[in-house]
Formats: C-alpha cells, structure tokens, sequence
C-alpha cells in the first residue's frame, strides 16, 4: 500500500520514529515534509497528503504535529478525506473500521512513539466494516 506521510515541526521527531515502521511494514511511502524542526505551517503540509490522496497517488495517509488537533482540522477541509486523530489503538481501530478514515493524525505531544507505533500498525491493519457503516460515510457528502 501507498502511505504518505506528513508533518510540521511540532511532528517532526515523531514522524522520523513512523517511517522506518512503515517501510518496514512493507507500504511504499512518500514523505512530503517537513525535513527539520524550523517552524512551519502545518495547514500546507496537510494540503500536501490530502492531495496525494485526492489525485489517487497515495492510498493513507497520516499527519503528525504537536497535538494532532491542528492537522487532522485542516485535512477535514478536503472533500473525500476523512482524518481522524487518534491517541491509542482502539480510536484507531474504529476510525478505520466503522468510518473508513483514509488519514491518520497524530499528535507527537501528546502521544508517545511506542504508542504511536501501535496505532499505527493497527490503523493499517484494520479493514473498513462496510455495511451499515457505508451508509453512513455516504451522508457526509
């Protein structure tokens, strides 16, 4: 599976401990940034993977900031994306289970890495449910 991943400055650290899981998971990923800590605006990076999304370029994606809160607001604002922020590994498992969430937010702050690293894997390893849960992704249009 494509993943892309981004994050701001806030994210930056987290991000860092979060691609060598994926690439060890065996998805393709593409980083979109940010590649320091020097302070950035983390509405373009969101703007970044949700367009990857969007233009059938990647098929996840997850953002990182300070508390997850910022990025998974501006991810939100895209039609056809559906962000969750998730801060352990039940909230992760419904997101994708009950309401197909195609990006993942994390906040770096607020949630350690071996935490995040659990999310993670079982953000990608659960499937969406489909049925009853369809309908209703289809009301958010």
């Amino acid at each position: 599976m494509k993943v892309v991943i981004g994050s701001d400055h806030g994210g930056y650290s987290l991000k860092e401990v979060i691609l060598p899981l994926l690439k060890e998971l065996g998805h393709e990923v593409i980083d979109v940034g940010c590649h320091n800590e020097e302070s950035v605006d983390y509405p373009g990076y969101a703007d970044l993977v949700c367009e990857k999304i969007d233009k059938g370029e990647s098929d996840m994606g997850i953002l990182i900031c300070g508390t997850g809160i910022g990025m998974s607001m501006a991810a939100n604002k895209h039609k056809g994306i559906r962000a969750a922020l998730c801060s352990e590994h039940f909230t992760a498992q419904m997101s994708r289970e009950h309401n197909d969430a195609n990006v993942l937010c994390l906040g770096e702050r607020v949630t350690g890495p071996g935490v995040a690293m659990e999310i993670v894997r079982t953000w990608l390893n659960t499937p969406f449910g489909g049925g009853r849960h369809q309908r209703r992704i289809a009301l958010f249009s």
